[in-house]
């Protein structure tokens, strides 16, 4: 079972990081997507448990906090261990690489990752195909459902429920896409 104490302050590191952050076209404070994203995995992770289940709900909470607060990986080590900087480091885009590059790249760092930090970015992926921002045109949603099928390839075999649910989400997603 994870620990309520490091849920509790990965949450208030991650809220203080993502402060005034808002989800792409809503208002919703950016800290929805993350606390949804660590729904998905601690139900996960009840039904089918992993060896280290803080990790992957602390992974959970802070996955986007180097990418998108200008965080230290080096912080996140100092505050919440190695393991953790790792998984978050491996579920981040590296800004250095082309676009078309990055993906490939974060999924091949999560797969030299522990099984939890799979678990992350397949829930990561799961919340994030809801209904898309507004704004997006089509080819940004197919581009979106296409890269779905390629971290669902990469990581499903992680876990059994995690990646059956993504591929359905994959499925339904096709309706804002037009398939």
């Amino acid at each position: 079972m994870w620990s309520p104490e490091k849920y509790v302050e990965a949450l208030q590191f991650a809220a203080d990081r993502h402060a005034g952050q808002k989800l792409p076209g809503s208002e919703r404070p950016y800290l929805v997507h993350l606390t949804s994203v660590a729904a998905e995995v601690m139900r996960g992770i009840a039904l089918d448990p992993v060896a280290d289940p803080d990790l992957a709900v602390v992974c959970a909470l802070l996955h986007d906090v180097v990418e998108d607060t200008g965080t230290a990986a080096a912080e996140v080590a100092a505050r919440f261990g190695d393991a953790v900087a790792r998984g978050v480091a491996a579920l981040s885009k590296d800004p250095g690489l082309p676009k078309g590059e990055q993906l490939d790249d974060s999924l091949r760092r999560i797969r030299e990752c522990p099984r939890e930090v799979w678990v992350v970015k397949l829930a990561d992926r799961i919340n994030n195909l809801e209904e898309p921002p507004h704004y997006w045109t089509a080819e940004k949603r197919r581009s979106y459902q296409e890269e779905a099928r390629r971290i669902h390839a990469a990581l499903a075999e992680a876990h059994e429920l995690l990646g059956a649910r993504l591929g359905e989400r994959i499925e339904r997603y096709g309706k804002f896409v037009g398939v």
